[in-house]
């Protein structure tokens, strides 16, 4: 659903709301995807937004919850009737178990487990071996899998009846259910209905260690070329696959996150949260925003005599400041990415820090330049147009030093970059920039 498209239908909804006339709410399930379903319900306010998903059917009620932020399922949850919620999730399935169990009560999962049939049950106990990180958690654990010993027109007569999504492999697995290898279903037209499938069996075929992160697992079958990757645990034993389409939605979940992040916000942020709990939420980072927004006032007062000599430095500090920020959050974003799509390495380090130096040193001067014509001219001033042209060079060069050496540092001690990165950033690019600028104009202009 494009964005228009969803403000339109948010709009209608809403309308019909305030109205008190009956809602739309099975022809907009027919129309969009539970995706642009959940979408749309995190849109709506809370009141409104059980009253949607109340009236969608009661096949996908379920399903939509799965698909949405934490935060939106647990609103509503939390305000649907509970005797309504027993009967919902009498034939919950282990893969939307393993979606809600965060935001369900004790009580509700466990009669959940209660109801589930025995192979149900073994799906989640198996996902729950591994932690949520883990790509063994999230796995499909319904792969087109046969013995090594089954012959081809066996198979053959399996696919006219199983064809999961994102296929293009059977996978081949011995009598204990040890991973042996793939073999190309279009492989097995034309090829003798006699021989055994491991005869076709296609070497070096990539897998994924069931521990691995979800995230990197991600990026594996994204750069794979294939549709899907087998996930073994530690012994090589066959426990599911990772396609494509979860690929892609881990990548887009990961990106969200980030983004989120850099706000100090938790990508499961409810657009209509309760207002305590978005406060606590963001209070933290408003905080140490303050800490490091008087630290770097203290620098400032340093230079108190200085400023009371020259007001100019005053009025020009925020664009030296400014200036400095933007240089380091352009580099901090660069190297994030590159973080997060594992491309920076130790080997790659030095030219990238060599090749960043050069772009700091290069926009630094032009800046400079400009910013020092425009103050010295602005203030009658030349001598300041020269102080804040070498604290220009000077911040932009410090900011590119730290955008590179924050979130790599921040890594090795397993800080998400992308979480605190700015905010530290912020504060050296402020300090030096600041010092730099005061401290030039103490010992040129007094």
């Amino acid at each position: 659903m494009q964005n228009s498209d969803r403000q339109e239908v948010i709009e209608d909804l809403l309308s019909k709301v305030d109205e008190g006339t009956p809602e739309v709410a099975q022809e907009i399930e027919q129309a969009h995807s539970l995706d642009d379903l959940a979408l749309l319900l995190e849109s709506l306010p809370v009141t409104d937004r059980v009253s949607f998903w109340e009236q969608l059917s009661p096949a996908i009620q379920l399903p939509v919850l799965a698909e949405m932020r934490a935060d939106a399922s647990e609103a509503i949850i939390r305000a649907v009737d509970e005797v309504r919620l027993h009967d919902l999730f009498a034939e919950l399935d282990a893969d939307t178990l393993l979606e809600l169990q965060d935001v369900l009560t004790e009580p509700l999962l466990e009669e959940a487990l209660g109801r589930m049939d025995t192979e149900q049950k073994q799906r989640y106990a198996s996902a729950q071996q591994y932690a949520d990180s883990e790509v063994g958690h999230w796995c499909d654990h319904q792969p087109l899998v046969v013995p090594a010993k089954t012959k081809v027109n066996v198979v053959l007569r399996l696919l006219r009846r199983v064809m999961p999504k994102y296929c293009d492999h059977v996978f081949v697995v011995d009598s204990r259910g040890v991973w042996v290898g793939a073999v190309p279903i279009h492989k097995l037209f034309g090829a003798d209905g006699v021989l055994k499938i491991s005869e076709l069996v296609r070497e070096q075929f990539p897998s994924l260690n069931a521990r691995e992160d979800i995230y990197v697992s991600a990026d594996k079958v994204a750069s794979s070329e294939e549709v899907a990757l087998p996930v073994l645990d530690d012994g090589g034993m066959l426990i599911g696959r990772l396609d494509l389409g979860t690929a892609y939605e881990m990548q887009a979940e990961r990106a969200e996150a980030q983004i989120m992040a850099t706000a100090g916000l938790d990508e499961d942020e409810d657009l209509f949260s309760p207002v305590m709990r978005s406060a606590r939420n963001r209070a933290l980072w408003l905080g140490i925003n303050l800490m490091t927004a008087f630290l770097a006032s203290w620098f400032i007062g340093l230079f108190e005599a200085t400023l009371q000599q020259v007001v100019a430095l005053a009025v020009l500090m925020p664009v030296v400041a400014s200036m400095g920020g933007i240089a380091g959050s352009q580099t901090l974003t660069l190297i994030v990415r590159g973080l997060a799509l594992g491309q920076i390495s130790k080997s790659n380090l030095r030219p990238l820090l060599n090749k960043e130096l050069q772009v700091g040193l290069l926009n630094g001067v032009l800046w400079a330049i400009v910013i020092g014509l425009i103050a010295g001219y602005w203030f009658n001033s030349w001598g300041l147009g020269m102080v804040i042209g070498a604290a220009i060079v000077a911040n932009i060069i410090s900011a590119a030093l730290a955008g590179i050496f924050l979130p790599v540092i921040l890594d090795k001690l397993k800080i998400d970059p992308a979480l605190s990165g700015s905010v530290i950033l912020t504060t050296v690019t402020d300090i030096v920039g600041f010092v730099a600028f005061l401290g030039l104009g103490t010992l040129f202009l007094l």
